[in-house]
């Protein structure tokens, strides 16, 4: 019997997206092949499958505590939501095979079918940010004797879905602040903003119409601003860490002394961003718009509405323009944009890798063992370049609610 070797070990999912993705939610089915193409008779003790899937927070600290002296802390924390094991080969016999309990796969190219659910609980989507993420993959591993394992690894994606189309999501964001700027010899006017958006539900593509109000008193010269930002949110031993990103800004017009502006449906733009993840205990991911007034020299006027990024857009009999244009005294409205289905939306080329990963190693070295994980990626933020007024990172203590600022 000749020696052969094993050329090619890959996993191929036999439901993709529009954007040639495996993509999948609660509940759904899962299913592939295994392909395995081999140059000669290769002798193969199992063929095992693992699908899992994991939420993973890392991130690392130093602190001083005396001269010369100083120690590191890990904090690590770990969910998982899947975790399915099959083996493909290695309980059949064949007649072929000189030895009990192996099994020849002769030269030429073989495939194992797998499949399995996903579980009908809330999961996780899948998410990589700056201290953890959550990641869901296929491996398969090749086990022959004397020789080690040949492996492959294949991530997939998961989408927890959020219909914006409740009552919630649905319902206006409004609010309105006012200031007075003073110094030890003068007093300044008040500075006042108003701001209203339709709903609080919106799915990436969509543009987000602004309402607002802004009166300037004051003796300052100043700029309303609007931004959407995304806060993540990791958690690990009873301790907490954030990060918050622009993800899309626009400016007024400069706002002089005694003078008023109005935005009236001003359309700020939401690029291919992860949903808002609400439910995972270690990982959260939210949004707000911040509708702000730029103040040099002083502290901003700000307002925060809060947002929720779902993946089902607004259904075409739900139309919320009449509404808003009814409750705002503000004037006629922009048309928005329609929302995109979730699967129009770019994602980065990464994920398109060959299908076919080849292995070839000699029979008795060692060697790297290939693996393939796709990582879920968003296409880069902000076109505009401003200073963000909301500085980075803060740390959090408390895992019951996000701090909002």
């Amino acid at each position: 019997m000749g020696l052969g070797k094993v050329r090619v070990l890959a996993i191929l999912f036999d439901s993709l997206n529009d954007n040639n993705l495996p993509a999948f939610s609660g509940g759904d089915l899962v299913s592939g092949r295994v392909v395995v193409e081999v140059t000669g008779d290769v002798r193969v003790k199992s063929l095992d499958v693992t699908a899992r899937g994991v939420a993973k927070v890392r991130w690392t600290e130093s602190r001083n505590t005396g001269a010369n002296t100083a120690y590191t802390q890990n904090y690590t924390e770990e969910v998982e939501y899947l975790h399915h094991y099959d083996t493909l080969i290695g309980e059949e016999r064949d007649e072929d095979c000189a030895e009990e309990g192996l099994t020849v796969l002769h030269a030429g190219l073989h495939e194992f079918a797998f499949s399995f659910n996903l579980p009908q609980m809330a999961l996780a989507t899948s998410f990589e940010g700056k201290h953890g993420s959550v990641r869901y993959w296929v491996k398969a591993e090749l086990h022959r004797p004397w020789l080690l394992p040949v492996k492959v690894k294949k991530e997939f994606i998961v989408f927890e879905h959020i219909d914006i189309n409740t009552p919630l999501l649905l319902s206006p964001q409004a609010g309105s602040k006012e200031k007075t700027l003073c110094c030890w010899f003068c007093a300044s006017g008040p500075i006042s903003l108003s701001a209203k958006i339709e709903r609080k539900g919106y799915t990436p593509g969509e543009s987000i119409q602004i309402f607002c109000e802004v009166e300037n008193s004051s003796s300052r010269v100043v700029v309303p601003k609007a931004a959407l930002y995304q806060t993540q949110t990791f958690f690990a031993k009873g301790k907490g860490k954030q990060i918050q990103q622009l993800v899309s800004n626009l400016r007024g017009e400069t706002l002089p002394q005694g003078k008023s502006q109005s935005w009236e449906g001003r359309l700020l733009k939401i690029p291919p961003v992860s949903p808002s993840i609400l439910d995972c205990p270690i990982i959260r991911v939210e949004y707000v718009l911040v509708v702000y007034v730029d103040v040099p020299g002083g502290l901003n006027l700000s307002l925060s509405l809060p947002l929720v990024i779902g993946t089902i857009p607004l259904h075409a009999s739900t139309s919320r323009s009449s509404s808003i244009s009814s409750c705002c005294s503000w004037g006629p409205t922009e048309t928005p944009e329609a929302p995109p289905s979730y699967s129009e939306l770019a994602i980065s080329e990464s994920h398109r890798r060959n299908c076919l990963v080849g292995c070839d190693r000699s029979e008795g070295g060692g060697g790297s063992l290939l693996t393939y994980i796709t990582e879920f990626r968003y296409l880069p933020p902000p076109l505009y370049s401003e200073v963000d007024p909301y500085p980075d990172p803060v740390e959090v203590r408390r895992p019951e609610t996000c701090p909002s600022r």
